[in-house]
């Protein structure tokens, strides 16, 4: 059988920036995918954060 090759595209976590600065528990995650070749800085992308009711940046965590 022929080897699987790895493909351009991986799964990634974000997480909110703005709550570990509040006294709010929890954290607000979202798993989202990137190009490793196109992009290959950490993404940053605002989402929304059910937990502070607004939309917040959340960063690509590993």
């Amino acid at each position: 059988m022929a080897k699987k090759a790895k493909g351009n595209r991986i799964q990634v976590i974000m997480e909110c920036t703005e709550q570990k600065t509040t006294d709010i528990p929890g954290t607000s995650r979202y798993i989202t995918t990137k190009n490793r070749k196109n992009t290959t800085e950490r993404l940053e992308l605002k989402k929304y954060n059910p937990n502070l009711k607004k939309v917040t940046v959340h960063k690509e965590i590993k």
